[in-house]
């Protein structure tokens, strides 16, 4: 890993306590996974102030324990080495990504992983989860994704080894995905906002308006 990367890791998974606190403070893979229009500004937006509710099953619980030993294999036959930092964009620092594996390739290009696991064969990667390989991409200026699944069937690994397919960095999809984060953070600003009282809110100098506004969530 390159200094430049490491200076822009926010916090690591195996402390998921802090791990969780600063994702909570930022737009991660996964906030933007559920963005596929405008309109799914609000539900995102009531999952990111109020949570899911959901604390995993055992369909996560296989996909945890599956991550080691998958992400060995992707070390093993494509050089990307496992990785557990969560890291903030270069321009806007509420931009967060974790992705499972990192590398820098001979040319200096930043290379990553992603590891799934399914009880459904898959035709193609679910758009949802190239969503999320797109913000990743955005997030650690990389130019592609490895994206390795493996098929279980009744948590049972189906095959010698896992699928996968290269996903290129299309900054046509990044660009999206980084207006609908923006008016998702402005919409958390603007709940989190309105909810303060009338002297909380007051006084400040009018300012220009920022691309991004800072997200409001309470510590």
């Amino acid at each position: 890993m390159t200094p430049e990367l490491a200076a822009r890791i926010v916090a690591d998974s195996r402390d998921r306590v802090a791990w969780v606190r600063a994702r909570s403070r930022g737009i991660t893979a996964t906030d933007v996974a559920t963005l596929t229009s405008d309109k799914a500004i609000s539900r995102a937006a009531d999952a990111k102030l109020m949570g899911s509710g959901f604390s995993g099953n055992a369909y996560t619980a296989h996909g945890r324990a599956r991550e080691p030993e998958i992400a060995a294999w992707v070390a093993a036959t494509h050089g990307v080495q496992p990785s557990s930092a969560l890291f903030h964009a270069v321009v806007e620092k509420r931009h967060l990504a974790t992705p499972d594996g990192i590398a820098v390739d001979t040319a200096g290009r930043i290379v990553l992983a992603e590891i799934k696991t399914t009880n459904k064969p898959w035709r193609s990667i679910p758009r949802s989860y190239l969503r999320q390989v797109w913000w990743q991409q955005h997030v650690l200026g990389a130019e592609r994704t490895l994206v390795a699944w493996e098929q279980h069937d009744g948590f049972v690994p189906v095959g010698d080894e896992p699928r996968c397919a290269w996903v290129d960095r299309d900054d046509a999809e990044i660009a999206k995905l980084v207006r609908l984060a923006t008016a998702l953070i402005d919409e958390l600003y603007h709940r989190t906002t309105k909810a303060r009282t009338p002297l909380e809110r007051m006084p400040h100098p009018a300012a220009p308006r920022q691309p991004f506004r800072a997200l409001a969530l309470a510590d």
